[in-house]
């Protein structure tokens, strides 16, 4: 089928990564969700690929890959296996924040090490105390003649103790605005890790505290301007919850859907398969609906993303907040729903839906709550129609 959204360029990084999915990722995922490791082997192949160094700009070795190629290569990895979607989102986002953001020597320090062998990234935001309410960060840098020192505990991170580069942002004054923003390479002295967190899904993806006890960086650590981490937060990073969790989200639930749609036709009861009864195909049905609305909301909203990027509108971020909300919201009722449908064998390991419904459950909470997205939408829509 024609994808209005995807011309040849996208749909070729689309195809690359759904062959890289089939052969080297999908076949780890049973039993690196059942164990709960990181894939580590898996570097070297999206390296390979050029799959992690994607959103680099071409001045310093990557393609510069726009929003809507780095969802469609989400959505096939995640189709394979959802625990590797946050590990190449929490490497793709701080390489957008330095490409739209970072001054010259700052991107080539960064993206220089990123090029030079299979290295990801971290995404440091969220706090013991503060998740959605961002603001209330504590972790702090304090400048010293040309350095910072950096003390706090930045928690639930995404390829934290393995990535090779962590983006932080901090405190670097007192006012509700004094955030900025920060690399720090992964062996700074006086940066620690957390005990690996034990999961209710995504079992597979590194999660832990990132601690920074006097962590010392200088003035070229520091991305862009003191105060300026906000506007990156919000006109740069949080672009990431369509073009990343949302797209994931969309794997998952196609994952699922197929699934179900194929076990539906293969399944007999009472002298005929189960999808002609109502009780299942209306389930189908409205599950082919709920993914392909997904998934039209999704493209749309990055091609608009990457119309405006990086300066993108109110009436975007209000689409990003809506296709991030709905997408995992339909990949959890999608994954629910399949189970249902396989009945007893949904429920068990071997069919994978069990896995997926586990999944899926992440992407309501994590790069902002659906209740977060569901008060920024209808905060811009009251506003637009007073």
């Amino acid at each position: 089928m024609h994808e209005l959204y995807i011309d040849d360029d996208v749909a070729q990084f689309r195809d690359l990564a759904r062959r890289l999915a089939a052969d080297r990722i999908q076949p780890l995922a049973e039993a690196c969700d059942a164990d709960e490791r990181f894939p580590e082997e898996l570097k070297q192949p999206l390296f390979d690929a050029g799959i992690l160094t994607m959103p680099i700009p071409e001045a310093y070795g990557g393609i510069g890959a726009p929003s809507q190629a780095l969802s469609v290569v989400l959505e096939e990895i995640a189709y394979a296996f959802a625990t590797m979607g946050p590990v190449l989102l929490s490497t793709f986002s701080p390489i957008k924040i330095v490409a739209a953001a970072g001054k010259p020597h700052q991107q080539k320090a960064f993206f220089d090490q990123l090029v030079a062998k299979p290295s990801i990234a971290a995404f440091c935001l969220s706090e013991p105390h503060c998740g959605s309410d961002a603001r209330a960060m504590r972790t702090r840098a304090v400048k010293t003649g040309d350095r910072w020192r950096i003390t706090g505990v930045k928690r639930w991170i995404t390829n934290g103790a393995v990535a090779d580069q962590y983006l932080l942002f901090c405190r670097t004054g007192d006012g509700r605005d004094d955030i900025s923003t920060f690399v720090v390479p992964a062996g700074a002295k006086g940066l620690s890790f957390g005990k690996p967190e034990k999961k209710m899904g995504l079992r597979g993806g590194p999660l832990c505290d990132v601690i920074f006890e006097d962590v010392e960086v200088s003035d070229a650590n520091l991305i862009g301007e003191v105060g300026g981490g906000w506007p990156m937060l919000e006109r740069i990073a949080n672009t990431m919850r369509c073009w990343g969790a949302g797209s994931i989200c969309l794997g998952v639930a196609r994952a699922a859907h197929e699934i179900a749609a194929r076990y539906a036709g293969e399944r007999h009861a009472f002298g005929q398969p189960i999808g002609r009864f109502e009780g299942v195909s209306f389930k189908i049905a409205d599950n082919a609906t709920r993914l392909r609305t997904a998934q039209l909301l999704v493209r749309d909203t990055n091609w608009r993303v990457d119309q405006e990027f990086p300066a993108v509108s109110d009436a975007t971020m209000a689409q990003v907040s809506m296709a991030k909300c709905y997408a995992a919201d339909i990949a959890n009722q999608i994954t629910a729903e399949a189970v249902q449908v396989l009945g007893g064998y949904g429920y068990m390991r071997e069919y994978q839906v069990e896995r997926l419904m586990r999944d899926a459950k992440a992407f309501q909470i994590l790069d902002g709550s659906n209740e977060i997205q569901r008060l920024i939408l209808g905060r811009y829509v009251i506003r637009e129609h007073r």
